[in-house]
């Protein structure tokens, strides 16, 4: 709120903000560090808890203030939405993060001393904390973290079915699983229904992949509708806009031309499974882009388009388990230019849901520059419909 953005909806921003921040620099008019200021706004209790000092917020007391007068005093004015970003709203971002992260780390430290468990599970809205996850894994408190990709309330669905079943049966023998692509699904038969009905000239494609690969090749920026919706909030190659990885400045294409966003958001690499190691610092799967980790120095000229500042990814493993349609279509690609990574980021633009539906996916192709649709395995292009 403070920043300029919308609460329980953006803060993945001020995650993606937060490393162009510097917390070791004085607050003006101030004799603290903003980490100092964060560390008595957010304080450790006890081994698994921390507490949020009342001074500093006000959402309780008047509603839509959320930050109080004391706050303001300290930090200036709230910062108006589209306004400029300056040092100071990064580095209260950087805080903010770096005050999670070290908290987290604490108490994972301490449960790791107690149950002595080598792996993690993972969930409530701060797992998706990508950044986050990342230190853990460089931490190597565990061998592996597993994140439930809907762990924000929406995750609270499944937990409600996994009680009852205990309930019900007195047993839960829990396992993991990657198929998470739960929502709505559309047949071609059905697409094409629904094509015709508006006038919409297409191609039908048996292998889509490869002439999916062809247009990604040419630099085309691809909206790629596939399956069944993902369940939780990233596109994981079902409801995507693809493009490739290189140049860099496909990152800002996209941006500023295709999703409307601040130009610092970062995109996300899917990557062939096999090759996570050889491009990015991770000795574990990621298929649900809940893991961001250091980019590989010799890799970062490859895929620059998907590398954040502080040179970091938000990765994507890609396994024909997972997602066989999308895996073939990572193959036709890394067959043409002997990259096995494309830049994947949710079909949609600031402000709007995901696309769930063929009508949502073709309005939103018509009002953007994107150049490609692929549903199912039709093909429409902008050059043909124009």
């Amino acid at each position: 709120h403070y920043l300029g953005w919308k609460h329980h909806s953006d803060e993945g921003i001020i995650m993606g903000l937060a490393p162009y921040g510097n917390d070791k620099k004085i607050v003006p008019g101030s004799k603290k560090t903003y980490e100092e200021i964060f560390q008595e706004i957010i304080s450790e209790v006890g081994e698994f808890d921390f507490k949020i000092d009342p001074s500093w917020i006000s959402y309780y007391h008047v509603r839509d203030k959320w930050i109080s007068d004391k706050f303001i005093e300290v930090f200036g004015p709230v910062r108006k939405p589209e306004s400029e970003l300056t040092e100071h709203h990064k580095n209260i971002a950087a805080a903010l993060q770096n005050r999670i992260e070290r908290i987290i780390l604490q108490q994972l430290k301490n449960a790791k001393q107690k149950s002595n468990s080598k792996k993690l599970c993972f969930s409530g809205g701060v797992a998706l904390n990508c950044s986050l996850n990342g230190k853990i894994i460089e931490s190597n408190l565990f061998e592996e973290i597993f994140v439930q990709p809907a762990s924000g309330d929406n995750g609270a669905a499944l937990g409600a079915c996994l009680l009852s079943h205990k309930k019900l049966s007195g047993e839960l023998k829990p396992k993991k699983i990657h198929d998470y692509y739960l929502g709505s699904e559309f047949s071609n038969d059905e697409i094409k229904n629904i094509l015709d009905a508006n006038g919409v000239k297409y191609s039908f494609f048996d292998d889509i992949s490869k002439k999916t690969a062809l247009a990604l090749n040419n630099k085309k920026i691809v909206g790629w509708f596939q399956g069944g919706a993902e369940f939780g909030p990233r596109a994981l190659g079902n409801r995507s806009i693809l493009t490739s990885p290189f140049p860099a400045s496909m990152k800002d294409y996209l941006n500023s031309r295709v999703k409307f966003r601040e130009e610092f958001r970062p995109f996300a690499p899917s990557i062939l499974s096999e090759y996570a190691k050889d491009y990015f610092s991770i000795n574990q799967e990621s298929p649900h882009m809940l893991i961001a980790a250091n980019v590989k120095e010799d890799k970062i000229s490859e895929i620059p388009a998907v590398v954040h500042v502080d040179n970091t990814a938000r990765i994507q493993t890609v396994t024909n388990e997972n997602n066989s349609i999308f895996r073939k279509l990572l193959e036709s690609f890394f067959d043409l230019t002997g990259c096995p990574v494309i830049l994947n980021t949710s079909f949609n633009v600031k402000g709007q849901p995901i696309v769930n539906s063929p009508e949502d996916a073709l309005n939103c192709f018509l009002n953007t520059n994107i150049d490609v649709l692929v549903l199912g395995n039709f093909f429409i292009s902008k050059e043909d419909i124009q």
